[in-house]
């Protein structure tokens, strides 16, 4: 296993190279404000980690003698721990010749991945990786996504890394990494060349 990142400016993005397939890798980072090229990997409320088990032992005294504070105490410290749990950590696109791509995220504590989802796409539906632009907000963001053709001839997108969308000189790596991967020069060419004939 190989691991690079091709750019110096965006350290989240990290291509690992595996026998058979290759993964880009786009890792839940947040960049420091101050305007230097630090950047910090964000996983969450850690100084809420802090101030529970303080707000906790202030309030022990309420806890121990009513039950209605038990209750409510016990319900919010599940919810942090869920979501905690649950925080995401990355997101890959992961190529794997002559059978498809897979789009995966996973969530989980920042030492200990707990759930990953995935979503595999057969080379055979497969019709196209491009880089759309779509509205957030105010704002234009780009976005990498699987274009897909079912049996029926019914096209449908399948966005990567949607929990991240990150900037657009990852999403332009990604993009051609994925085509030089999936889509070879050689198919590329002959594909031209019979639209040319025609």
């Amino acid at each position: 296993m190989h691991h690079t990142q091709p750019l110096r400016d965006h350290p989240e993005l990290k291509i690992i190279e595996h026998p058979n397939c290759r993964e880009y890798r786009v890792e839940n980072w947040r960049f420091a404000r101050d305007g230097s090229r630090r950047v910090l990997k964000f996983y969450g409320w850690s100084w809420m980690d802090a101030l529970i088990p303080i707000i906790i032992a202030y309030m022990w005294p309420a806890i121990v003698a009513n039950r209605i504070p038990r209750i409510a105490i016990l319900l919010l410290v599940a919810a942090y721990v869920f979501t905690r749990c649950t925080q995401l950590l990355w997101e890959s696109v992961i190529t794997i010749p002559n059978l498809g791509i897979q789009l995966e995220t996973h969530r989980g504590l920042p030492s200990l991945p707990l759930f990953t989802s995935r979503h595999f796409i057969p080379l055979a539906f497969l019709h196209d990786f491009i880089i759309n632009e779509g509205l957030r907000g105010w704002n234009v963001r780009y976005y990498l996504a699987a274009l897909t053709k079912s049996q029926t001839g019914k096209l449908s997108l399948h966005v990567a890394y949607e929990n991240i969308l990150p900037y657009f000189p990852v999403l332009l790596e990604v993009y051609n990494g994925v085509h030089q991967d999936m889509f070879p020069v050689s198919d590329r060419d002959t594909n031209s060349d019979v639209s040319d004939t025609t």
